[in-house]
Protein backbone atom coordinates (compact mmCIF):
# COMPACT_ATOMS: atom_id res chain seq x y z
CA UNK A 1 0.00 0.00 0.00
CA UNK A 2 1.58 3.34 -0.86
CA UNK A 3 1.69 5.36 2.10
CA UNK A 4 0.88 8.89 0.37
CA UNK A 5 -2.55 7.60 -1.09
CA UNK A 6 -3.51 6.10 -3.98
CA UNK A 7 -1.50 6.48 -7.23
CA UNK A 8 -3.27 9.59 -9.27
CA UNK A 9 -4.03 8.35 -12.74
CA UNK A 10 -1.92 9.59 -15.43
CA UNK A 11 -4.62 11.50 -17.91
CA UNK A 12 -3.26 11.11 -21.89
CA UNK A 13 -2.65 14.62 -23.42
CA UNK A 14 -4.38 12.85 -26.66
CA UNK A 15 -7.63 12.73 -25.49
CA UNK A 16 -10.93 14.42 -27.71
CA UNK A 17 -11.61 17.25 -24.88
CA UNK A 18 -8.01 18.17 -26.44
CA UNK A 19 -8.39 17.47 -30.21
CA UNK A 20 -11.32 19.97 -29.90
CA UNK A 21 -9.59 22.26 -28.65
CA UNK A 22 -6.88 21.83 -31.27
CA UNK A 23 -9.11 21.53 -34.05
CA UNK A 24 -10.39 25.14 -33.08
CA UNK A 25 -6.78 26.36 -33.32
CA UNK A 26 -6.67 24.92 -36.65
CA UNK A 27 -10.24 26.39 -37.77
CA UNK A 28 -8.91 30.34 -36.89
CA UNK A 29 -6.97 30.51 -40.57
CA UNK A 30 -9.88 29.16 -42.35
CA UNK A 31 -11.89 31.94 -40.65
CA UNK A 32 -9.82 34.23 -41.62
CA UNK A 33 -8.44 33.21 -44.96
CA UNK A 34 -12.60 32.99 -46.14
CA UNK A 35 -12.95 36.67 -44.40
CA UNK A 36 -10.06 38.52 -46.33
CA UNK A 37 -10.63 36.80 -49.32
CA UNK A 38 -14.34 37.75 -49.48
CA UNK A 39 -16.93 36.87 -51.72
CA UNK A 40 -20.36 35.18 -50.74
CA UNK A 41 -18.84 31.73 -51.22
CA UNK A 42 -15.25 32.44 -48.54
CA UNK A 43 -17.77 34.16 -46.35
CA UNK A 44 -20.46 30.77 -45.90
CA UNK A 45 -16.54 29.19 -45.32
CA UNK A 46 -15.54 31.42 -42.86
CA UNK A 47 -18.86 31.53 -41.02
CA UNK A 48 -19.03 27.29 -41.13
CA UNK A 49 -15.40 27.49 -39.36
CA UNK A 50 -16.08 29.89 -37.30
CA UNK A 51 -19.62 28.14 -36.20
CA UNK A 52 -17.69 24.77 -35.99
CA UNK A 53 -14.72 26.17 -33.69
CA UNK A 54 -17.49 27.83 -31.38
CA UNK A 55 -18.73 24.24 -30.50
CA UNK A 56 -15.90 22.99 -30.25
CA UNK A 57 -15.70 25.54 -27.63
CA UNK A 58 -19.17 24.46 -25.74
CA UNK A 59 -17.87 20.58 -26.10
CA UNK A 60 -14.36 20.61 -25.03
CA UNK A 61 -14.70 21.97 -21.44
CA UNK A 62 -18.08 19.83 -21.09
CA UNK A 63 -16.33 16.50 -21.92
CA UNK A 64 -12.83 17.25 -20.25
CA UNK A 65 -14.89 18.04 -16.79
CA UNK A 66 -17.64 14.72 -17.26
CA UNK A 67 -14.32 12.66 -18.74
CA UNK A 68 -12.05 13.43 -16.33
CA UNK A 69 -9.89 14.31 -18.53
CA UNK A 70 -8.65 17.52 -17.72
CA UNK A 71 -5.00 18.00 -18.83
CA UNK A 72 -2.60 20.84 -18.11
CA UNK A 73 -2.37 21.43 -21.74
CA UNK A 74 -5.95 22.05 -22.11
CA UNK A 75 -6.35 24.69 -19.40
CA UNK A 76 -3.63 26.31 -20.94
CA UNK A 77 -4.60 25.77 -24.44
CA UNK A 78 -8.29 26.43 -24.71
CA UNK A 79 -8.72 29.87 -23.46
CA UNK A 80 -5.45 30.61 -25.71
CA UNK A 81 -7.86 28.73 -28.49
CA UNK A 82 -10.78 30.78 -27.23
CA UNK A 83 -8.99 33.89 -27.46
CA UNK A 84 -7.31 33.49 -30.89
CA UNK A 85 -10.57 32.92 -32.51
CA UNK A 86 -12.56 35.36 -31.52
CA UNK A 87 -9.97 38.15 -32.29
CA UNK A 88 -8.55 36.48 -35.42
CA UNK A 89 -12.03 36.82 -36.28
CA UNK A 90 -12.74 40.82 -34.60
CA UNK A 91 -9.36 41.78 -36.21
CA UNK A 92 -10.27 40.63 -39.61
CA UNK A 93 -13.50 42.27 -39.44
CA UNK A 94 -11.82 45.71 -38.33
CA UNK A 95 -9.07 45.47 -41.20
CA UNK A 96 -11.70 45.13 -43.63
CA UNK A 97 -13.45 48.00 -42.35
CA UNK A 98 -16.71 45.86 -41.54
CA UNK A 99 -16.07 46.45 -37.70
CA UNK A 100 -15.09 50.15 -35.51
CA UNK A 101 -12.03 48.94 -33.88
CA UNK A 102 -12.49 50.72 -30.67
CA UNK A 103 -15.32 47.61 -30.48
CA UNK A 104 -12.20 45.19 -31.39
CA UNK A 105 -9.78 46.75 -29.15
CA UNK A 106 -12.59 47.01 -25.92
CA UNK A 107 -12.86 42.94 -26.50
CA UNK A 108 -9.24 42.53 -27.22
CA UNK A 109 -8.57 44.47 -23.70
CA UNK A 110 -10.88 42.98 -21.36
CA UNK A 111 -10.24 39.52 -22.77
CA UNK A 112 -6.56 40.15 -22.26
CA UNK A 113 -6.94 41.73 -18.98
CA UNK A 114 -8.53 39.04 -17.62
CA UNK A 115 -6.47 36.35 -19.05
CA UNK A 116 -3.69 38.21 -16.90
CA UNK A 117 -6.12 38.59 -13.97
CA UNK A 118 -6.44 34.50 -14.14
CA UNK A 119 -2.92 33.93 -13.55
CA UNK A 120 -2.59 36.62 -10.96
CA UNK A 121 -5.09 35.03 -8.35
CA UNK A 122 -4.46 31.42 -9.75
CA UNK A 123 -2.72 31.01 -6.27
CA UNK A 124 -5.57 31.62 -4.69
CA UNK A 125 -8.01 29.94 -6.36
CA UNK A 126 -10.16 30.23 -9.83
CA UNK A 127 -12.50 32.16 -10.84
CA UNK A 128 -15.82 29.82 -12.34
CA UNK A 129 -17.16 31.35 -15.19
CA UNK A 130 -20.47 33.39 -14.22
CA UNK A 131 -23.77 33.61 -16.19
CA UNK A 132 -22.69 37.15 -17.53
CA UNK A 133 -19.57 35.33 -19.00
CA UNK A 134 -21.27 32.68 -20.60
CA UNK A 135 -24.01 35.37 -22.17
CA UNK A 136 -21.05 37.71 -22.98
CA UNK A 137 -19.33 34.34 -24.93
CA UNK A 138 -22.75 34.08 -26.95
CA UNK A 139 -23.31 37.59 -27.36
CA UNK A 140 -19.83 37.67 -29.08
CA UNK A 141 -20.43 34.79 -31.05
CA UNK A 142 -23.36 35.47 -32.57
CA UNK A 143 -22.70 39.10 -33.21
CA UNK A 144 -19.37 37.75 -35.15
CA UNK A 145 -21.61 35.51 -37.07
CA UNK A 146 -23.79 38.11 -38.01
CA UNK A 147 -20.68 40.49 -38.93
CA UNK A 148 -19.39 37.44 -41.31
CA UNK A 149 -22.22 36.78 -43.23
CA UNK A 150 -22.55 39.17 -45.92
CA UNK A 151 -26.50 39.29 -45.74
CA UNK A 152 -27.51 40.27 -42.71
CA UNK A 153 -28.66 44.03 -41.94
CA UNK A 154 -26.59 46.28 -40.97
CA UNK A 155 -28.80 47.50 -38.07
CA UNK A 156 -29.08 43.79 -36.72
CA UNK A 157 -25.39 43.18 -36.64
CA UNK A 158 -24.76 47.20 -34.43
CA UNK A 159 -27.56 46.09 -31.99
CA UNK A 160 -26.03 42.61 -31.12
CA UNK A 161 -22.69 43.42 -31.34
CA UNK A 162 -23.51 46.73 -28.94
CA UNK A 163 -25.12 44.16 -26.66
CA UNK A 164 -21.76 41.88 -26.82
CA UNK A 165 -19.51 45.07 -25.73
CA UNK A 166 -21.95 46.02 -23.00
CA UNK A 167 -22.11 42.65 -21.83
CA UNK A 168 -17.92 42.31 -22.20
CA UNK A 169 -17.26 45.54 -20.05
CA UNK A 170 -20.04 44.64 -17.09
CA UNK A 171 -18.55 40.92 -17.10
CA UNK A 172 -15.17 42.62 -17.04
CA UNK A 173 -15.41 45.10 -14.21
CA UNK A 174 -17.23 41.89 -12.65
CA UNK A 175 -14.25 39.81 -12.74
CA UNK A 176 -11.69 42.25 -12.09
CA UNK A 177 -13.62 43.08 -8.54
CA UNK A 178 -14.06 39.26 -7.89
CA UNK A 179 -10.10 38.48 -8.69
CA UNK A 180 -9.35 41.63 -6.41
CA UNK A 181 -11.62 40.06 -3.59
CA UNK A 182 -9.60 36.58 -4.19
CA UNK A 183 -6.24 37.98 -3.99
CA UNK A 184 -7.36 40.20 -0.70
CA UNK A 185 -8.49 36.76 0.65
CA UNK A 186 -5.14 35.05 -0.25
CA UNK A 187 -2.97 37.68 1.14
CA UNK A 188 -4.96 37.86 4.40
CA UNK A 189 -4.17 34.41 5.23
CA UNK A 190 -0.96 34.11 3.87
Amino acid sequence: MNPAGPAKTEISLYNVANWLTAVRILLIPVVVVGLVQGGTAWRVVAFAAFCVASVTDLLDGRLARSRGLVTDFGKIADPVADKALTGAALISLTALGELQWWVTAVIMVRELGVTGLRFWVIRQGVIAASRGGKLKTLLQVVAICLYILPWIPAILRGIVMAAAVVATVVTGVDYLLRALRLHRAGTKEA
